[in-house]
């Protein structure tokens, strides 16, 4: 059997162009997978997915990777994609579970749940940095995908709205913390708040900025985490007596596959 050419795409053919090109190959259905909330000390994990139409009716309008567009952007284009995707899945790890299983881990669950919970089953999979295993479908991670791919791009304005949405939220049920403006990345603000009234339970203790100030550093990271804390009272810098939360899954970190300046695929399962 012959092996079918490879296709190039490069990248200044625009957002759309990858999708299309697998689109021409027989891959009908293009699923892009995006998490939001890797880096925050606070919040849950948010992982996406979505299946954009063919052709013209899968363009939306200012469609981009969401860290590049303004809130009241975000939330439009959010609102397109809900409307006029063919399939899509939010998935919500809590930090809790981030803190017992590790980040990675929760990371490629997040995005393999989302991936599985799509109603249109996809046929091909384009992940933003590194590969997802275990889908049964071939697939690509792309580096900088959701600047690259549209439906990458779509899953990561699903998962960061998601995520805002909920941290506006919990800047209700936890005041002082500043989870409206900063969503519970690191800012001045945030460590300033984490110093003067400590972690709450919606701090991640497994990270080390948390931990110093809960005084649980000498801990492994999957064991700072206390127990039995009230949910509706910061935890104090001391902390409460505990032990191990949870046991990491054996999978282990796979390093990211960055594709060049034109991204390079070839169809079949890997």
């Amino acid at each position: 059997m012959l092996t079918p050419p490879r296709t190039v795409v490069r990248r200044e053919a625009g957002l759309y162009a990858l999708e299309r090109a697998l689109q021409r190959r027989g891959f009908r259905y293009v699923a892009g997978a995006d998490e939001a909330g890797r880096g925050a000390c606070a919040g849950p994990l948010v992982a996406a997915a979505a299946v954009l139409p063919e052709g013209r009716r899968g363009e939306i309008d200012g469609l981009a990777d969401s860290k590049l567009l303004t809130p009241a952007s975000r939330e439009r284009i959010h609102d397109e994609v809900v409307a006029r995707a063919l399939a899509y899945a939010v998935v919500v790890i809590p930090a809790e579970e981030v803190d017992a299983r590790g980040l990675h881990v929760c990371n490629l669950a997040a995005m393999r749940r989302a991936l599985a919970s799509l109603t249109v089953r996809p046929e091909y999979v384009l992940t933003d940095g590194f590969g997802v295993d275990g889908l049964d479908v071939p697939g690509l991670a792309v580096w900088k995908g959701d600047r690259v791919a549209a439906c990458v791009a779509a899953a990561s304005v699903l998962a960061k709205v998601t995520r805002d949405r909920i941290m506006v939220d919990l800047d209700a049920e936890h005041p002082g913390y500043g989870f409206a403006e900063h969503k519970g990345y690191i800012t001045a603000e945030h460590t300033a708040a984490l110093r003067e009234r400590g972690p709450c339970p919606e701090h991640r203790f497994s990270y080390i900025n948390v931990a110093a100030v809960s005084g649980r550093d000498d801990r492994p990271a999957r064991s700072r985490r206390p127990l039995g804390a009230s949910p509706d009272e910061p935890m104090g810098r001391s902390g409460a007596a505990g032990g191990t939360v949870g046991v990491a899954l054996g999978e282990q970190p796979r390093p990211p596959a960055p594709v060049g300046e034109d991204v390079v695929m070839e169809g079949g399962v890997r």
